[in-house]
């Protein structure tokens, strides 16, 4: 998490030296070196923009409003795991299959609200 969120400025750096480098070398190298340099700069400006981006909500995807079942109205294997939480008589079954995707939901169970991770 310190890595993340000092990634920023440690790109910015990097970016501004790559640059300095890349300016300072460019008139001196030839013709295959210029692409090398090319290609370095644009590695270090993709670098610099996923550091300033949350990818990990591209590849999972929160639940925003989860829809829930009666028992016998799902459509669920009667083998399917589920993760379960009750609070009074209020419960709730996650199926481990859809948690696998999402890995988190934000839900309130009675009254109390959770968030549920796999």
């Amino acid at each position: 998490m310190a890595m993340r969120q000092r990634a920023p400025q440690g790109t910015l750096i990097a970016g501004g030296v790559c640059l300095l480098l890349a300016a300072l070398l460019w008139s001196s190298t030839g013709k295959w070196l210029r692409v090398a340099l090319v290609v370095s700069v644009a590695l270090v400006a993709f670098s610099a923009a996923m550091a300033r981006l949350n990818y990990f909500e591209w590849m999972f995807h929160p639940v925003k409003d989860p829809q829930f079942d009666t028992e016998a109205g799902s459509k669920l294997d009667a083998k399917e795991m589920v993760m379960t939480v009750r609070f009074g008589s209020d419960a709730r079954a996650y199926p481990i299959s859809e948690m696998a995707y999402h890995h988190i939901l934000n839900d309130v169970v009675g009254g109390v609200p959770i968030a549920v991770t796999y």
